[in-house]
């Protein structure tokens, strides 16, 4: 589903209109957004949490020659399902 398509079933499940459906999708990522920038966990009752993960540096193999890399430590995003949502896909 893209972004468009969400747009649009939110706005026909909600009874609004597609703009302001458009514009509190926005706002909703934009806060997630912000939230996991701060190092902050979101959770949503019934889909999940997205939580952010430190990675250290590690030594990483390049694929083409074999010689070993140097990957800097980061941070990543990471979503765990909550019960329902994963009861829901299978």
């Amino acid at each position: 589903m893209k972004k468009q398509e969400l747009i649009d079933a939110i706005a026909t499940r909600s009874d609004i209109s597609r703009a302001t459906a458009a514009r509190s999708l926005d706002a909703a990522t934009q806060l997630f957004t912000e939230a996991l920038a701060k190092g902050e966990e979101v959770s949503l009752a019934g889909f999940g949490s997205f939580k952010v993960k430190e990675r250290a540096a590690r030594t990483g193999r390049n694929p083409q020659t074999g010689e070993a890399i140097q990957i800097a430590a980061n941070r990543a995003v990471v979503f765990k399902p909550a019960k329902a949502l994963k009861e829901a896909v299978n």
